[in-house]
């Protein structure tokens, strides 16, 4: 803004703030940070182990005991993602404001790099077990026609096959759209959040619990084909997630009467166990 165009006006000293998804995917009662000490830049990957379980066989004292080579596999979390902010203030902007909104303008820039970050851990479903899938995206359950529906045709079948993969029951999650929210909610055996006298509103999206799961409601659930909604199950050891806000800076710009802040945000997710996930994939018109 120039000086030839400055507006004696006064700005408000309350800042509008855009409107906000909840952080869901990526908050840490949704996947784990084992490796995230291990980063410190951009590129870097970690390297990640895995062992087979050993044989078990029977005992006999007459017979040596047969020794079996250690089989290790590894995957690699590979710190690939970069998202940046920079934003300038200028003089003459600054001295009509009642406040400074620079400090309000990070934040709003960080949530925007972590809402990134959420969308870009909701995707990891394609990797997903074959054996762990509801549906298609060619064929997407799309009968919502009773309460019920929701329970019985999503939710039931995802424990099912969580139970059948042998993941761990403890944690379990399931993140849903708005539109298998307003099914649940005309369902009795969904314990809302609001009626379930615990403090787990306090995770972001948390709404309530059915089936065994932590119910928790998102705008980035992924949407890969017309009008299909893809609706993930799973547990915390199936994802491994990894950020690091590498550089903040406030500074004076050289060519001009402005102050400027930007900053670096790098990340990398993995699907480490397949099975520790399951997915159903629903039209829900």
């Amino acid at each position: 803004m120039s000086v030839a165009n400055f507006k004696p006006e006064i700005w408000s000293a309350l800042l509008l703030d855009a409107l906000r998804n909840a952080l869901v995917y990526a908050q840490p009662q949704l996947v784990n940070s084992d490796y995230e000490g291990e980063i410190q830049n951009f590129g870097q990957s970690v390297h990640i182990t895995t062992i087979g379980d050993p044989a078990v066989s029977d005992y006999d004292p007459n017979i040596d005991l047969n020794y079996e080579e250690i089989e290790t596999a590894g995957v690699d979390l590979i710190i690939d993602r970069k998202k940046f902010f920079a934003f300038k203030l200028d003089d003459v902007d600054k001295a009509q404001a009642r406040v400074n909104p620079m400090t309000k303008m990070a934040t709003n820039s960080a949530y925007k790099m972590r809402d990134a970050a959420d969308s870009y851990v909701a995707n990891l479903y394609t990797g997903v077990a074959s054996s762990n899938t509801v549906g298609s995206t060619g064929a997407p359950v799309n009968t919502f026609t009773t309460p019920t529906d929701a329970y019985n045709k999503i939710l039931i079948p995802l424990r099912t096959r969580l139970n059948r993969a042998s993941a761990p029951s403890e944690g379990r999650y399931c993140v849903i759209t708005p539109e298998l929210e307003a099914s649940l909610l005309q369902d009795d055996r969904f314990v809302r959040a609001d009626a379930s006298g615990t403090t787990e509103g306090l995770r972001n999206g948390y709404i309530g619990r059915a089936a065994g799961m932590d119910i928790l409601m998102s705008n980035n659930a992924p949407n890969p084909t017309g009008d299909t909604q893809v609706i993930q199950a799973g547990y915390p050891g199936a994802i491994t997630y990894a950020d690091q806000i590498l550089e903040t800076e406030a500074l004076r710009l050289p060519n001009t009467f402005a102050d400027a802040v930007r900053g670096l945000h790098v990340y990398g997710a993995k699907l480490v166990r397949p099975t520790g996930i399951a997915v159903a994939f629903i039209d829900p018109a």
